[in-house]
């Protein structure tokens, strides 16, 4: 097998800890998969993970990134994190922040940009956006997923209709290129700011 092909190493643990909590929205395995070959395109970049849940996004985002690159990841949720903290605590690129997503995004609205942003939770991508998109260095990525129509009760109330909007959006701003991969995997979208 490739190494290309190969799943984080950590990858398999924090699946079974995630099952283990009744964890069930991981970033997909194709998602994962795009994200790192994002991470290996900006070396020594600064990435921003909105979402870590459980980690299996930041496993994936740091299987790409180099050993100058930096990953911010923000969560709300302890028990969530406390998994993601488990498998990855040990990694000094990356910095978990355990915070709501918008009210972190509001503080960081004017710091620093990042060269990635993966808005896998609503802060970043329903609601908070223009503060998600604000962060996005000149030819760096904003990466969104689960677009495509999910089975019932997969999603919350409303997510349909906030997706339709959420597109509507991205698709009117200019100064960014757009690649839409609705019908892959969950459904993603990513700009590139130019």
């Amino acid at each position: 097998m490739q190494a290309t092909r190969q799943r984080p190493e950590t990858l398999n643990a924090i699946e079974a800890d995630t099952e283990a909590i009744g964890f069930t929205m991981s970033c997909e395995e194709e998602v994962g998969r795009l994200l790192r070959a994002l991470a290996t395109s900006k070396p020594g970049g600064r990435i921003l993970e909105l979402g870590t849940g459980t980690g299996a996004g930041t496993a994936w985002l740091l299987a790409g990134m180099d050993r100058e690159a930096i990953l911010d990841t923000v969560d709300h949720d302890p028990e969530c994190l406390g998994v993601a903290r488990r498998h990855h605590g040990t990694d000094p690129r990356v910095r978990v922040h355990q915070a709501d997503g918008g009210a972190w995004l509001t503080e960081r609205a004017d710091g620093p940009g990042y060269d990635l942003v993966f808005a896998d939770t609503w802060p970043g991508k329903f609601t908070h956006r223009d503060e998600a998109l604000s962060l996005v260095e000149p030819g760096g990525f904003y990466v969104v997923d689960d677009l495509a129509r999910q089975p019932e009760g997969m999603v919350p109330d409303g997510h349909c209709l906030a997706v339709e909007t959420l597109i509507a959006d991205l698709e009117s701003r200019s100064g960014w290129e757009r690649l839409s991969l609705l019908g892959w995997s969950c459904g993603v979208m990513v700009m590139v700011r130019r």
